[in-house]
This record gives C-alpha cells, sequence and structure tokens, in this order.
C-alpha cells in the first residue's frame, strides 16, 4: 500500500536540518520501496504492507535515531491524501492574488470543531473540513486583515502540519 509520510518543523530557517537523501535512505532502511520525497519540506512516499500505527511507530524511533531530535510525523495512506485533495474547489491556487493551504490534522484534533477554534477573521478566509485537514483560501491582498499569520502562536498549529495546495495536489497525484 502506498503511504505519504509528512515530517512537521523541519528545515525552517536553517534549523532542524533534515536532508531528502537521508531521509529517503532512512525510509528504504525500514523496509519500505518505491520511496521519493518531494521537496525539501519533508514529504516522503513510500510502499508497504505494514499498517499505519506500525508505520508511525517506526519512522519516529527511526527519525530520532538518524536525527538526533523528535521530528513529529503524521502519517496518511495514498487514498486519505487523494480524499482530502479531492475536495479542493479546482479553483483554489497558489498565485499572485491567492492562497490555498492544507493543514494536515493530527488525530487529536481532527474534527469539524477545530475549525471553530481557528482564530481567523472568516470574512476574508474560505475554510473547508475534510476528515484529516483543513483546508483555506484567500486573496492574498487580504492576508494581514485575515489574521491568518496569527495562527502560528495558537497551540492548535502545534497539531497540524501545513502544505501548500500545489503540494497537496502532487501528493495525491494530481501531477
Amino acid at each position: 500500500m502506498k503511504y505519504i509520510a509528512l515530517l512537521r518543523g523541519i528545515n525552517v530557517g536553517g534549523h532542524r536540518k533534515v536532508e531528502m537523501k537521508r531521509l529517503k535512505s532512512l525510509l528504504e532502511s525500514i523496509g519500505y520501496s518505491n520511496v521519493s520525497t518531494y521537496l525539501n519540506s519533508g514529504n516522503a512516499l513510500f510502499e508497504t504492507q505494514d499498517n499505519q500505527k506500525q508505520i508511525q511507530e517506526d519512522v519516529s524511533k527511526a527519525l530520532l535515531e538518524e536525527f538526533g531530535f523528535e521530528i513529529t510525523t503524521l502519517i496518511k495512506s495514498e487514498d486519505e491524501i487523494k480524499k482530502i485533495a479531492s475536495v479542493i474547489p479546482v479553483e483554489w491556487q497558489n498565485n499572485k492574488e491567492q492562497k490555498t493551504d492544507v493543514a494536515f490534522l493530527f488525530p487529536e484534533v481532527d474534527s469539524e470543531e477545530t475549525m471553530d477554534e481557528i482564530n481567523v477573521k472568516r470574512e476574508y478566509v474560505d475554510l473547508i473540513y475534510v476528515e484529516g485537514a483543513i483546508i483555506w483560501h484567500i486573496m492574498k491582498k487580504d492576508y494581514n486583515k485575515s489574521q491568518l499569520n496569527k495562527l502560528v502562536g495558537q497551540k492548535l498549529y502545534q497539531q497540524m502540519t501545513v502544505r501548500n495546495v500545489n503540494t497537496a495536489r502532487f501528493l495525491a497525484g494530481d501531477k
């Protein structure tokens, strides 16, 4: 079965460095096949017959041993990623005028009620909940007015890992 590992909080501002080549080798050493990485932000695609719980345990342990620090990681099946990407309206893009992101939710906060905890000005931000993620879309001219930039300081932000819409679509196979 195909899976995607989403590593949270790596390679940001030169901190918590994780080279994608090392990540690929590490996942292969665990026994996963057809391993590839996408971008430098901690996206790895692979295949295994292991279940998600076992993958989560094995990857977390191996990352700590390899890099010497804990890396919060979310494991999603290819089907889960495809389901999330399928609800993103086609017109929601990342370009000069608009910004669309997918916040992949960790199990502890994966519910529609989590949208109520995102403290933004809703008149500027469109939000969609789908099991496993919250997707937001905003016109760039309204970004500062929306207070979306303050999400990083909220406790909830620690329970999600955010990818732009292009990355989410790529991971879903919508290349």
